[in-house]
């Protein structure tokens, strides 16, 4: 294993070649959905070798992610992989999905469903611990790896030029109004520099390297301690709580629409609106507690750029609640029916419309290509 490692972390490029033509290659199988007699038999060797791809492909960019940098990144890579778990169990759901309907049925296939969307939650929540009740990106596919530290210290960045605060020395004085990038500025910068260059030169060379060993063999500076519930009161307050609430239900959703499924059907409104709930709540809870512009002083929770990102992504899933029974069979397909029969007549895009109605109805009958998990 540590020589498959080496090897891919060696030829990432050629490796990820290899990913793109093997998933290319994919398209030339039998369609999923097809209605011919081999349909069932090819559909279901394609997505054994998609799901089989979609693993390989999640392993080799974990591999790649947790190439080590340094001396003190091995540490890293002997804790457990949340991200290439959780990625797996996506990839293995479709597989699970169709293999227990062929095998038992519409209607149990949802008890395996169930099984997988639970250890789902529990990795996610395990992760979600492990990183210090830090937002989830893509469902923790992707490392949240900026902290309040890393956007402190950019904040003193302007305009892209990084503001050289403290290197003055002890004498510099900034006047009430003065730009440090005009002219005396630029001057009583210079003078600054000139004198630690002038410093540099009259040290003695011993001494220059004395001071080199000593900052290499200064130990590292101790990891922060991980935040916990108790922490996360006292310092964030309740917004902080009501952060981790939105990060639960969030979690937890899948596992709790896929429980009223189970309980009263795909086709009852109650599941449905009950996913939907949750996810608004979810949603609301997390807004209100990182939404900016009110003077919580230090209890403010900050969020980074891909957290920002992350919450639009979210709210783009909710488009999915169109294509989910029994809305999808009592509104969305009329409408996509009537919009196909418009388009028919017109030479090229009557074609595509008809693929794309047959792509969308044949996808819409699976539970996680629609789950938004």
């Amino acid at each position: 294993m540590e020589a498959y490692k080496r090897w891919v972390r060696r030829n990432r490029d050629y490796v990820h070649s290899l990913e793109s033509l093997a998933n290319g290659l994919t398209w030339l199988l039998p369609e999923r959905f097809s209605s011919s007699e081999i349909g069932p038999e090819a559909g279901f060797v394609k997505l054994c070798v998609t799901t089989f791809l979609g693993i390989i492909t999640a392993i080799n960019g974990h591999i790649i992610d947790s190439t080590p940098t340094n001396v003190h990144a091995n540490s890293t890579e002997t804790a457990f992989p949340y991200s290439l778990c959780i990625s797996a169990l996506k990839d293995l759901e479709t597989l699970v999905e169709v293999v227990a309907e062929h095998f038992y049925g519409n209607e149990k296939k949802w008890n395996f469903i169930a099984i997988t969307e639970a250890t789902k939650v529990l990795v996610r929540l395990a992760l979600f611990h492990k990183n210090g009740y830090k937002m989830l990106l893509h469902g923790g596919e992707i490392p949240n790896v900026e902290n309040e530290a890393d956007a402190s210290s950019s904040q003193h960045c302007n305009g892209g030029f990084t503001e050289p605060r403290g290197h003055h020395g002890p004498n510099f004085q900034r006047y009430p109004g003065q730009n440090q990038w005009n002219l005396e500025g630029r001057a009583l910068s210079a003078l600054s520099r000139f004198g630690e260059n002038a410093r540099m030169v009259s040290d003695p060379t011993w001494l220059r390297r004395f001071q080199q060993q000593q900052a290499i063999v200064k130990p590292p500076t101790p990891v922060a301690e991980r935040p916990n519930l108790s922490s996360i009161l006292s310092e964030k307050g309740l917004h902080g709580v009501l952060f981790v609430i939105g990060e639960v239900l969030f979690i937890t959703r899948p596992f709790i629409y896929v429980l009223f499924i189970i309980k009263y059907g795909i086709r009852s409104w109650l599941p449905w609106f009950t996913s939907f709930i949750v996810e608004l709540l979810g949603m609301g809870v997390t807004s209100y507690a990182t939404r900016s512009g009110d003077n919580w002083e230090h209890k403010q929770l900050y969020v980074s750029a891909s957290e920002k990102n992350e919450l639009k992504r979210r709210k783009l899933l909710w488009a999915l609640y169109l294509m989910r029974d029994p809305f999808f069979s009592k509104y969305t397909r009329r409408r996509l029916e009537s919009a196909q029969m418009v388009l028919e007549p017109v030479p090229v895009i009557g074609f595509v419309a008809e693929k794309l109605m047959e792509l969308l109805t044949g996808a819409q009958t699976r539970y996680t290509y629609m789950s938004g998990s």
